[in-house]
């Protein structure tokens, strides 16, 4: 990997970073920067014939099942949070570096349990030692302080936290997809990895809120993460679609909803 590219990985900040709200975070289209602005509190449906805490009862007839919001990565739901085809939901594709710059061997690297969190969630030393075994090293999506720019946390907030999301998500059934456990799927809450976004061109500037459909991203290659200022790595869906297709990120859905406004920053990259 090219210095400049290596130093510009490690570099953290930007100035675009001062001028955003704290219901604001920033993300990338079409190669730019652009600024989202969330309007109220995540989702994450749950439909009746779901049964997503494995429990071999449907929520349906479950009613404990859904009572706290599970965000599940790898489910694709059929309605989005206004009961309208998901199939017609924006989309919001949630960048997660799943690579270690320093083959990060040290546990007590991992995030630790956010404050509030639910029972059960992996995190702190034991999420450390869980991604060392599967995974060869603590990657920069789970460390504390990751050695790659993210867009969340936003600047000065709690690593696994960033504005209006959920705090912990549902890996069980892509970590069974990835063949790092072994199926049937349970249920994996891990705290909300360190991450940037990208939507479509076409949705950079998007001023009234809507609900977009988030879609993690996982990314292997470092050369593929995007800078603080989008000079270089998938800072479009066409640049996505290329790391795709070099087998350098895997995306997958999740039954997980955010509501914000979009606007371009241009100028700021």
């Amino acid at each position: 990997m090219p210095a400049a590219v290596l130093a510009a990985l490690f570099a953290v900040g930007g100035a675009y970073a001062q001028s955003l709200k704290p219901n604001q975070t920033a993300g990338f289209s079409h190669g730019e920067l652009v600024k989202f602005t969330y309007q109220q509190n995540f989702a994450c449906v749950h439909q009746p014939r779901d049964d997503l805490n494995h429990n071999g009862v449907l929520a349906q007839s479950d009613p404990g099942e859904f009572q706290t919001p599970i965000c599940q990565a790898g489910i694709q739901p059929t309605i989005d949070p206004t009961g309208e085809d998901a199939r017609k939901t924006a989309i919001l594709y949630v960048l997660v570096p799943m690579f270690s710059l320093n083959h990060d061997q040290n546990p007590d690297d991992a995030i630790p349990c956010p404050t509030g969190v639910r029972a059960g969630t992996l995190c702190g030393p034991a999420l450390g030692k869980t991604l060392i075994q599967l995974f060869g090293a603590v990657p920069e999506a789970y460390k504390i302080k990751p050695l790659v720019f993210t867009d969340c946390p936003g600047p000065g907030s709690m690593p696994g936290t960033c504005t209006m999301h959920a705090s912990t998500v549902d890996l069980g059934k892509v970590l069974v997809a990835l063949g790092k456990l072994p199926p049937p799927a349970s249920n994996v809450f891990l705290p909300t990895p360190n991450h940037s976004h990208v939507v479509a061109d076409a949705r950079a500037n998007t001023e009234n809120a809507i609900w977009w459909e988030v879609e993690p991203v996982l990314v292997t290659d470092p050369a593929d993460w995007p800078d603080q200022n989008g000079g270089f790595g998938i800072t479009s869906v066409a640049k996505l679609r290329q790391a795709e297709q070099r087998g350098q990120a895997v995306e997958v859905p999740s039954n997980f909803y955010l509501f914000f406004s979009s606007k371009s920053m241009q100028g700021m990259h």
